[in-house]
């Protein structure tokens, strides 16, 4: 069986399905995509964006674009393409690696809530990172350490640890500051009267040991049972004994 070409011709086939007695209607390519009132059917959502991103005519798959060039780890020698050479490469960025050490070394950041949502999609332009770490319209987290330590690494001429030990040093000196902060800012509302109730993690253990003693107190009484039930089955058989002593004598 050879090919299927139906799907290369989707886009004039629908064209000619907006047509009206076999003709075609003396309109500019826009004026196809509105829907027509004469015409049998209306254009489809999808008509106006396959007509400019039409489908690729070559039966050939493209090459994709090599990011990284595979290298013999022994040699160093340029590899050829692999089987899988058709297959987009992995892009890889100078702050994976960085980025993955930070949060190796420090796990708990990764539990503290961030700020996903963006002005225009480029704020990252708008950061100085030779400021150090506190940039403006952005909370102090472990993002801030892995592009400061990059830009370290890239205008000053660090190496990777010692630019790592300058933006990690930095950040603790903040985050220092930030509890120090916060601890103030509570002492001074409870001298002014504030109340704060209790936190999650005392809530949670106080829910905890609830449920800890309703499953102690139904454990007391499935233990209570089965001791009742092994007493009666022994006290049957020491009966039953007494019973066939008496019939014999």
């Amino acid at each position: 069986m050879g090919r299927q070409f139906l799907a290369a011709r989707v886009l004039q086939t629908a064209e000619a399905r907006l047509t009206k007695g076999g003709l075609r209607i003396p309109t500019i390519r826009a004026d196809v995509f509105a829907p027509m009132k004469n015409g049998p059917e209306t254009a489809p959502a999808w008509l106006k964006a396959v007509a400019k991103v039409a489908p690729s005519e070559t039966l050939t798959r493209p090459y994709p674009v090599q990011h990284t060039e595979r290298r013999d780890r022994k040699s160093g020698r340029k590899l050829h393409p692999h089987r899988n050479m058709f297959r987009p490469t992995r892009i890889v960025h100078p702050e994976d690696e960085l980025r993955r050490d930070f949060f190796r070394d420090h796990p708990w950041e990764l539990a503290r809530p961030r700020m996903l949502l963006e002005l225009d999609g480029q704020d990252a332009r708008h950061r100085d990172w030779s400021k150090g770490l506190r940039q403006p319209g952005m909370a102090l987290s472990g993002e801030c350490v892995v592009q400061r330590q990059l830009w370290l690494m890239e205008n000053h001429g660090l190496s990777k640890q010692a630019a790592y030990d300058v933006a990690r040093k930095e950040f603790y000196h903040l985050r220092h500051q930030e509890e120090v902060e916060r601890r103030l800012a509570v002492e001074e509302a409870r001298m002014y009267g504030a109340y704060f109730g209790q936190d999650y993690n005392r809530v949670g253990m106080q829910l905890e040991d609830a449920a800890y003693e309703r499953w102690k107190k139904w454990a007391g009484e499935q233990i209570a049972q089965i001791d009742l039930q092994r007493a009666e089955a022994y006290s049957s058989v020491v009966d039953e004994a007494e019973e066939i002593e008496a019939a014999v004598l």
